[in-house]
């Protein structure tokens, strides 16, 4: 099953955590797409700077502390994805329930850990 993932918070910084899941999202052969605050390409996958309106998202894997997550709300629930995942430093109680009420699951882990232990 293809697990489409929006990478939510991309960055072309290769030390950040949103770079090092693009790789290993690519590696696995996982289709990715990917926002950013600057445009660029990370194995291959495009970082847009526009709210594109992706179709068929599986997977959220947001990259924003809570704060920074806010004006984003609307349109990461009209994505519907089945899940989001909330990656350390992303935690938020207040989305959490927007959620709920869309009827979008979501988990608290991080996207590295599932994806190298087959968890994703």
């Amino acid at each position: 099953m293809n697990k489409k993932t929006l990478v939510f918070g991309a960055s072309l910084n290769p030390s950040r955590y949103s770079n090092l899941v693009i790789n290993k999202l690519a590696s696995q052969t996982i289709e990715t797409v990917a926002y950013g605050l600057k445009k660029g390409t990370v194995a291959g996958v495009t970082i847009s700077t526009e709210l594109m309106p992706f179709e068929d998202v599986h997977t959220i894997t947001l990259y924003l502390n809570a704060k920074n997550q806010q004006p984003y709300y609307d349109y990461l629930v009209s994505l519907k994805p089945k899940r989001v995942i909330f990656n350390p430093g992303t935690e938020n109680p207040e989305f959490y329930n927007i959620l709920k009420e869309n009827n979008i699951s979501f988990e608290v882990a991080c996207s590295l850990v599932l994806l190298s232990t087959n968890q994703y």
